[in-house]
């Protein structure tokens, strides 16, 4: 019974990640063949301006994306695991720009982002003058400026979220209900119920979408860094490391050079795992005393 999901496995994963690891130490252009260069490639990622740059932006995007999705999800669920009029609907718009494809949500927010007549630039306005805000500031330039544009790819990522909001909604309604009755009944306000009862119960399944978004989230930022912004405006402000893989091996067609950064990507994800995982041990250990 496990056979297809193992197929599945090494024809999707583990092969494509032996290729990628030989073609990280040979200089390859898809014309010639690969030709064996050591860690040549290593060492120029560590030279490289542009690659610093994404290797930086990519973390930044980690450290800010990751923690703001798994709240907004966990938001979304709390809030929405009671049954009531309008739930349903609510629902389905949680889960529903998760079920977009990734191009044509990217093409939205590039229509919703634009400075001059995009939706979110005229809400801003309103109340202001002389196209200002209220605050009488100018609205933020998402496609132009370098920590507008990055803001505006974490804010992309906190719509896509539908498949944890689904796990949290339903870890939360699978909690037992005589806890929350006898929290009532000693007169528990809603700040100790979440910190002293739900928060502690459906820990394990916050450490694993914490893990597992971990490794995502350097993907989620190439579509709209590709789409959107184009990995600027300079100098290269949303260029991460899959955008920075990709236009090398495909546009520079320096494969080998593209499959390195991968390889460094891949590392960085596992250093984050692993220290996550230690982080969620020791949580473990210490509510268990």
């Amino acid at each position: 019974m496990l056979a297809p999901y193992l197929v599945g496995l090494i024809v999707l994963v583990l092969a494509p990640f032996a290729v990628t690891l030989a073609l990280a130490f040979t200089e390859y252009d898809l014309i010639r063949p690969p030709r064996w260069t050591g860690t040549a490639n290593l060492t120029a990622l560590t030279a490289d301006p542009i690659f610093r740059t994404a290797l930086v932006n990519s973390l930044v995007f980690g450290a800010v994306a990751v923690p703001l999705r798994l709240l907004a999800a966990l938001g979304l669920a709390l809030l929405l695991h009671r049954r009531a009029p309008g739930t349903s609907t609510a629902r389905t718009a949680s889960v529903l720009p998760t079920a977009v494809p990734e191009i044509a949500y990217g093409l939205l927010w590039l229509w919703l982002l634009n400075p001059l007549y995009g939706p979110i630039s005229q809400v801003l306005r309103l109340g202001g003058t002389n196209g200002l805000t209220v605050f009488g500031r100018t609205p933020p330039q998402w496609l132009t400026d370098p920590a507008d544009a990055r803001a505006a790819i974490v804010l992309m990522s906190l719509f896509t979220i539908g498949e944890m909001f689904v796990i949290l909604l339903a870890a939360r309604r699978a909690l037992p209900p005589d806890v929350y009755e006898l929290a009532a009944l000693e007169d528990a306000t809603a700040w100790d119920v979440l910190r002293r009862i739900t928060l502690p119960l459906i820990a394990p399944v916050l450490g694993l979408l914490l893990i597992r978004d971990a490794i995502g989230s350097l993907q989620f930022s190439f579509v709209p860094a590709l789409v959107v912004t184009d990995g600027g405006p300079p100098p290269y402000a949303t260029t991460y490391i899959p955008l920075f893989a990709y236009r090398n091996a495909f546009e520079y067609l320096r494969y080998g050079y593209a499959a390195a950064a991968t390889l460094v990507m891949l590392l960085l994800t596992v250093a984050a795992v692993a220290l996550q995982w230690r982080l969620l041990r020791r949580y473990g250990r210490f509510h268990s005393q």
